[in-house]
Parts: structure tokens; sequence; C-alpha cells
């Protein structure tokens, strides 16, 4: 990955909805979820790079994740 994990939980609150999920995780159980490294890796840029207070990824799975800047 290309950031720690001290830092994705420093900066966010990690909400998976869907496939019977709802609630909210750490990174341990985003990389769970999600399956591939590449992927969260692509996610978590585009988290980090939103200007706003809070960044929906949407996944074909039926998976929504939700990334609270806190």
């Amino acid at each position: 990955m290309n950031y720690t994990t001290r830092t994705i939980n420093r900066n966010f609150k990690i909400k998976v909805y869907g496939l019977g999920l709802n609630k909210l995780v750490g990174v341990a159980g985003f990389r769970e979820v999600v399956g591939d490294d590449t992927l969260c890796n692509r996610l978590l840029d585009r988290a980090f790079n939103c200007p706003d207070d809070k960044q929906v990824c949407k996944l074909r799975r039926g998976i929504k994740i939700t990334f609270y800047y806190c």
C-alpha cells in the first residue's frame, strides 16, 4: 500500500455499505472487503485528493465505501 495504516486511520473514518454490511471498518477491514491492493491504492488516492468532507466510492460488486475526513 502507498499509505501507512497510521496515516489512513488518522485522516479518515471508513464506512462500508452493501452485501449485508453497514459498519465502520479500519484499514484491515477495508483491505479485506476490497481484496486488491491496487484498487485500495486507487480508492485512497481519490479520498486524499478530494476537497470535500467525504468521498463515496461505488464498486461493481454492490459495495459502497465512504471515506469521511476527520
